[in-house]
């Protein structure tokens, strides 16, 4: 594996983890009532616990683009 192919790969891995972040938000934001009745189907959860997991769900998968796509993109961009 070259670093071009490496940097291509993880920018464009840092380009659809945040669409699918962005996406998650906006379902979240815009359709919170469908989510929590598609949702209270399957699981018994008040609103506010459903509202925190999807909160923290949002919180640890930005950190983990931030981890493990946008920090080693950083480096390569840098380096070479």
């Amino acid at each position: 594996m070259n670093v071009e192919f490496a940097r291509n790969f993880l920018l464009w891995s840092t380009i659809i983890n945040y669409g699918v972040l962005m996406a998650w938000f906006l379902f979240f934001t815009l359709g919170h009532d469908t989510m929590r009745r598609v949702h209270a189907r399957w699981f018994r959860i008040p609103e506010e616990q459903f509202d925190v997991l999807h909160y923290a769900g949002m919180a640890v998968f930005k950190i983990g683009i931030l981890l493990f796509n946008l920090t080693p993109l950083v480096v390569f961009l840098v380096v070479w």
